[in-house]
């Protein structure tokens, strides 16, 4: 159950109403708070680790390209990099150790990195869709091509 008491799918933000051209025709919040966005591209805080930072860098540049990243977004967004940092290191994990391992008592089980990397792409996924980050979210999503200044005015 969400927050104000209400259940079912949280509500979609305007602007993605919006760039997705409101297909439903439902009544669009025209009080709706909007967070400003910056105008240098944020860079990643120091405590991300190390692939996190490499994500970081691969997508904010383009999502702040495209006015999708305001100032109030960083928690997210740092939460989909640790996400992908979780992942890499469980992948690398994986690679170098096996998907298996023995136990004393002679058993073969399942590296507990196996559970990790699955938590962590389920953490991605959902802020990939935020952030439009997957092909399916972008095709829901459209960004109006910048107006040309006019000269005259």
């Amino acid at each position: 159950m969400m927050a104000d008491g209400k259940g079912g799918r949280p509500p979609k933000p305007t602007s993605l109403k919006v760039l997705h051209g409101n297909p439903g025709k439902r009544k669009i919040n025209r009080n709706e708070p909007q967070p400003v966005v910056s105008d240098d591209t944020p860079k990643p805080p120091r405590y991300l680790g190390r692939y996190a930072k490499t994500e970081w860098r691969r997508v904010v540049p383009e999502l702040h390209r495209l006015g999708l990243l305001s100032v109030v977004d960083r928690a997210a967004l740092e939460a989909y990099c640790e996400a992908y940092h979780d992942w890499r290191e469980a992948k690398l994990a994986l690679d170098e150790e096996g998907r298996t391992y023995k136990t004393d008592t002679g058993y073969i089980r399942p590296r507990p990195e196996i559970k990790f990397a699955a938590e962590a792409v389920k953490t991605m996924k959902a802020f990939m869709g935020e952030f439009g980050l997957t092909p399916s979210a972008r095709s829901r999503i459209s960004v109006p091509e910048p107006q040309e200044a006019d000269p005259f005015e």
